[in-house]
């Protein structure tokens, strides 16, 4: 044997071994058992392999890859590669507009050849200036003329119609136009309005990422429009809303909850602060301490209150100074007053929201608070040298550990506050010293003052699912007037997906993450005829528990499509 034929004799890969021990069985004309000793196989794997070569199932070599080779192309490639990177386009830009003239390469073999000819690497650079951005359809959003019937097209957001019911309940179209937003020679104010609402509620993180909707032919039939608009009208229209526009939007969707039967007040309010931090350098913004860094940094301090009966966030403020943080508390309680005709009921919070003053202002005024109390070395010495019977063991129902705490519940006087207030000491619920409670709520027992503080934790996971499920910490501004906006749309975006959820059973307390990602985020095709709007949502796994809570017989009027019907299809499975 000639030096190199153990090469063949001796087959190292696994399919080269295949192919030797096959050539052997089938031209040498050796047995199953010859083959399978020298190969290292058994006779019966040897019989499987011949079967499945001889039904075509077996294949050692492939096809090169086609198309034209050689130095010629080679040096067409490498010309326009660095024709490209002449231009400032990055190897992925240059990867993709190669493949897309006929010439696939892959951005690694792009940065081969600029490597090879002594290019460095592109600085690292922001979104906005990483080559020419997306083009979108030339098609301008416009008001229809008229109305495309019938007409199918595609719709890849086509779960977003779930939501019009709920839509079409708190007439928002309507009280939209009543809030004074403003509006263009063309787009009508909920045009506007109601195309930010729909990327809030598809969870679009920013502005400039509006293109995937602005591209649904579906979503623009919905707000009547030839085209949704483009990222360049939605951020520019931010800015000219005022936050008075906001409240009034607010103040008017709580009245349509009210009338719904919900967002009652009767059992009080949480309220919270949560701070959204700015990542850019040079704002014009105040430093807050971000909970999530452990540090104060440059931020927007919004404020949320959160029904505490039903769950629903009825109010949100991103306009606030350092100055003004602390009567954010009287300003909620004025809007609720406006909206009720009543001082709101009893309002729980965490004791960095507000001060002492506030909170004598709030007694003054008949309000009931509940809040927590700092603690000081005193303070703790003195409960700690309390006798045990001075302590009242309380069960409390609740899941998990920490079900009996031991509470001391005393009438103190605290500088600051005018009149008396309400002290519960609570140990034994897994920390080192008391938690320290303080109230003006005499009414109530020492057990229903520490279970509703302890009920307070639902606007900070309320607060948790929002941020989660509508990106509120996308901060893309230097300015909180677009945030303000925001953080409304997002509250009314949260009550949307809240009356879509309560009609679907075990789903009524689910995120807005997992409703998007169950029900809403769907595809679909829309057909119109000149008086209903159908939309065939494709097939999904849990669209047994939407045809289960009656969808798919509802029909919706939609007040600014001149009352066309729509009907929800889903396909048999």
């Amino acid at each position: 044997m000639r030096s190199g034929a153990e090469y063949f004799s001796q087959p190292a890969e696994p399919a080269q071994r295949r192919y030797e021990a096959l050539r052997a069985y089938f031209v040498d004309g050796q047995s199953a058992s010859e083959v399978a000793q020298r190969f290292s196989y058994s006779p019966a794997n040897v019989h499987q392999m011949a079967s499945d070569l001889r039904a075509g199932r077996a294949a050692f070599f492939r096809d090169s890859k086609p198309g034209p080779k050689g130095p010629r192309k080679a040096e067409r490639v490498r010309d326009r590669v660095l024709a490209l990177r002449a231009q400032d386009r990055s190897v992925q830009e240059i990867a993709a507009e190669l493949t897309l003239a006929g010439t696939p390469v892959s951005a690694q073999t792009v940065w081969t050849i600029l490597d090879a000819e002594g290019i460095e690497r592109l600085p690292r650079r922001s979104p906005a200036h990483r080559g020419a951005p997306p083009r979108l359809a030339a098609i301008k959003a416009r008001p229809l003329t008229a109305w495309p019937a019938p007409a199918t097209v595609s719709c890849d957001h086509a779960g977003l119609f779930l939501l019009v019911p709920a839509i079409a309940k708190l007439g928002l179209s309507d009280l939209v136009g009543s809030c004074g937003y403003p509006s263009t020679t063309v787009l009508s104010a909920w045009h506007s309005l109601g195309s930010l609402l729909l990327h809030k509620c598809a969870r679009t993180p920013r502005a400039n990422h509006a293109h995937a909707l602005a591209d649904d032919p579906g979503l623009a039939l919905l707000m009547g429009l030839t085209a949704l608009p483009k990222a360049t009208h939605l951020g520019s229209y931010s800015y000219r809303v005022r936050r008075a526009n906001s409240e009034q939007l607010l103040a008017a969707v709580t009245g349509r909850l009210r009338e719904l039967g919900l967002a009652t007040g009767e059992q009080g309010f949480n309220l919270d602060f949560h701070t959204i931090r700015h990542h850019g350098q040079d704002v014009p913004l105040e430093k807050h301490y971000v909970p999530a860094r452990s540090q104060r940094t440059r931020a927007v301090l919004t404020f949320f209150a959160h029904d505490h009966a039903s769950q629903e966030m009825v109010y949100a403020n991103a306009e606030l100074t350092k100055a003004e943080q602390a009567r954010e508390v009287i300003a909620f309680a004025d809007y609720w007053k406006n909206i009720a005709g009543k001082d709101p009921g009893l309002l729980v919070f965490d004791s960095k929201l507000t001060t002492y003053k506030i909170l004598s202002e709030l007694s003054e005024r008949g309000i009931r608070w509940l809040t927590l109390r700092e603690r000081g070395p005193k303070l703790i010495a003195d409960l700690e040298a309390l006798p045990d019977t001075e302590w009242k063991k309380v069960r409390v129902d609740r899941v998990g550990r920490y079900r009996e705490p031991e509470i001391h519940d005393a009438i103190i006087k605290i500088k600051g506050i005018d009149s008396p207030v309400r002290q519960l000491a609570v140990r034994n619920i897994g920390r080192e010293h008391p938690t320290m409670l303080i109230t003006n709520a005499l009414d109530l027992t020492t057990k229903q003052l520490f279970a509703r503080y302890a009920e307070r934790m639902t606007i900070e996971n309320e607060l948790d699912a929002y941020i989660n499920g509508f990106h509120l910490n996308a901060l893309s501004s230097g300015l909180p007037l677009n945030i303000d906006l925001d953080t409304t749309l997002t509250v009314i975006a949260g009550n949307l997906y809240r009356l879509l959820a309560r009609q679907l059973p075990r789903y009524e307390n689910a995120t807005p993450d997992k409703l998007w990602r169950h029900f809403l985020d769907a595809t679909g095709t829309v057909h119109t005829t000149d008086t209903t709007i159908t939309v065939d949502l494709n097939i999904r796994t849990y669209h047994p528990v939407l045809i289960a809570a009656g969808l798919a017989d509802q029909t919706t009027p939609i007040p600014w499509l001149n009352d066309r019907e729509l009907r929800l299809r889903f396909p048999p499975r």
